[in-house]
């Protein structure tokens, strides 16, 4: 089992930054990848951005040259730099996990936490 623990959501105005945090605990040694995902209402979840044990990274188009994705592996914690904020940015972000143990894939979610954006 890995347990997610989500930090740093709240209100700011567009075009201020946010710091997303996200500390993993559990069965980490066998996470392969962690990421960011977001649903704001009435809309589907959606990828964020996502880092590999590897250090690669991928971010969603919306998002590219705003978002960073980070990964500090002595704390086992991911973090979502977020610069240049918009209203659009408004959602419900999560954390996510997955973790392959031989041929089977899990994947773990956080509880979430608010951004909020202002115009």
């Amino acid at each position: 089992q890995v347990q997610l623990v989500e930090s740093g959501g709240g209100l700011v105005q567009a075009g201020g930054s946010l710091r997303l945090s996200c500390a993993a605990s559990g069965s980490i040694f066998s996470i392969n990848a962690m990421g960011w995902y977001r649903q704001a209402p009435g809309k589907q979840r959606e990828l964020v951005a996502v880092i590999t044990s590897g250090g690669r990274t991928n971010y969603a188009d919306s998002v590219k040259g705003r978002f960073t994705i980070s990964r500090d592996n002595v704390k086992n914690t991911v973090y979502l730099q977020m610069n240049s904020l918009k209203p659009e940015d408004t959602a419900a972000y999560y954390c996510n996990a997955d973790r392959t143990t031989g041929m089977v894939t899990y994947h773990y979610w956080g509880q979430g936490t608010q951004v909020t954006v202002s115009s």
